[in-house]
């Protein structure tokens, strides 16, 4: 490699995810075992039809991911959302969807160090929440240093075990089922459909449980780490079908053993529905699998985020996004910016999980329609493919549906999401107009790893002939 070429492109961040390895990466950020903790809610807010909640958010989220597949072969940018957005409608845009987005994606590394916090105080209620969080994020923060391909193999060995639990469970269900349990048999309709179904409280139910399923456009954040980009896309898909698959099954085994919710302690339904199916022995597994899921959603949410705040910081000018731009040139991870991540989820010491869920959906269902609308805006509108009607099928119609069904999610987000929401944009808004000095000044929009991927220049070529060389050497 040239001199030359060495200074145009500094240290990158290191290709070595295969397509599972990616997919697995997505199904572990989703935690399929959210299903049980939030099954008693669900349901009640439902109306006792925890499945369909989940197939309508399963269809409103496979719109919005064949956009996020679409986008990220045209882009192929860490950036995801932050990066369509800039690039298709303006940088301006951009930054307010990746500000946005971040509340959701920041939070979400919390949010599991608060579930494993209380997990772990239910077992020993005298010791200091600091000291398990402390420790559980200095872990997690350190395996993301590391390397992605660690994190990538600690999260596959987490994610087998909480899957392999839920097939336990789905057995024992089926067995209780026969002998005359909740519904009597796994095959009614009832999980689906019954006299008393509203639609209004389906979506209602569906908009608490798209929160299950932000994983699948967190893939988009691993694209520059892809060993090859153009599997991304079909990353995309796959995660979201293999999770709704989990989701829809293990919800339909749960509202078929437990039709009514009455006797659930409020909050988490893990617990007694473990012990319900399988007595004490399975229910310390099944609590088991939880932790082990809320370590991979910790790992992959870790992982995802500071590689959105790497590239928005490469995008920034002066030492701030200098800093946040920074990849450790051994370990080939945006250093500062896991370390970021890990330092605010160091907050789970001392958050009210409550609060905290109430401000994850909104920045995440803002950049899904925003990610339609650009597939529309880069597609229709700029390089006009409307002169057939599959085009218009592709191009217009589906990801219109995909901005409708998300907007319906949006607008039937809770109260407080929305307020705090906001609030968190206002602050973003003020941000914008002080690095654009009150719009005088044009945001920096560079994707310089995105024309290493595209344009397969000589000085790109021998960029990824490198990593080649790095992987087969095992570096």
């Amino acid at each position: 490699m040239t001199t030359s070429a060495l200074a145009a492109h500094p240290t990158r961040l290191r290709r070595s995810l295969g397509l599972w390895s990616i997919v697995g990466l997505g199904l572990g950020y989703m935690t399929p075992m959210t299903v049980f903790d939030t099954f008693g809610y669900v349901s009640d807010e439902s109306g006792g039809v925890v499945p369909l909640a989940y197939l309508f958010a399963l269809v409103v989220m496979l719109f919005t991911a064949i956009s996020y597949g679409r986008m990220t072969r045209v882009y192929p940018s860490a950036g995801s959302a932050y990066t369509y957005a800039s690039e298709t409608i303006h940088p301006n845009v951009g930054f307010l969807v990746g500000w946005t987005a971040l509340l959701d994606y920041l939070l979400l590394p919390l949010v599991n160090a608060l579930l494993v916090r209380q997990y772990f105080e239910s077992f020993f209620p005298d010791v200091s929440g600091w000291v398990w969080v402390g420790g559980y994020v200095a872990l997690i923060t350190l395996l993301n240093l590391w390397s992605i391909t660690s994190t990538s193999r600690v999260n596959a060995a987490l994610l087998v075990f909480q899957v392999v639990l839920i097939g336990v469970f789905v057995i024992l269900a089926w067995g209780a089922l026969q002998q005359g349990a909740g519904n009597g048999t796994a095959f009614s309709i009832e999980p689906l459909y019954h006299a008393n179904v509203q639609i209004a409280t389906v979506i209602s139910a569906a908009t608490i449980v798209c929160f299950s399923f932000i994983g699948f456009d967190a893939i988009t954040m691993y694209t520059e780490e892809a060993k090859d980009a153009h599997t991304v896309p079909k990353a995309i898909v796959l995660a979201l079908l293999l999770g709704g698959l989990i989701f829809f099954t293990a919800g339909w085994f749960a509202q078929s053993l437990f039709p009514a919710t009455e006797g659930f302690t409020e909050g988490t339904a893990l617990p007694e529905i473990a012990f319900s199916v399988g007595g004490m022995l399975f229910q310390i597994f099944f609590v088991s699998a939880a932790i082990a899921a809320a370590a991979a959603s910790s790992l992959a949410s870790h992982a995802s985020v500071s590689r959105m705040i790497y590239v928005m910081g490469r995008n920034g000018t002066g030492p701030i996004s200098r800093r946040l731009s920074y990849v450790h040139p051994r370990f080939r991870t945006p250093a500062v910016a896991v370390v970021l991540v890990g330092i605010v989820s160091l907050g789970a010491a001392m958050a009210d999980l409550d609060f905290v869920f109430s401000l994850i959906n909104f920045g995440a269902l803002i950049a899904f329609t925003v990610v339609n609308l650009a597939v529309i805006i880069h597609f229709a509108i700029r390089r006009r493919e409307v002169t057939t009607v599959k085009q218009v099928v592709r191009n217009i119609v589906l990801p219109a549906i995909g901005v409708v069904l998300t907007i319906v999610l949006w607008l039937n987000v809770s109260g407080d999401a929305m307020t705090y929401g906001l609030l968190w944009l206002g602050i973003g808004v003020v941000a914008l107009l002080v690095m654009t000095r009150l719009f005088r000044r044009r945001l920096r929009m560079s994707l310089e790893e995105d024309a290493v991927i595209a344009e397969g220049d000589e000085g790109a070529d021998a960029l990824l002939e490198e990593d080649r060389q790095r992987l087969a050497a095992g570096e």
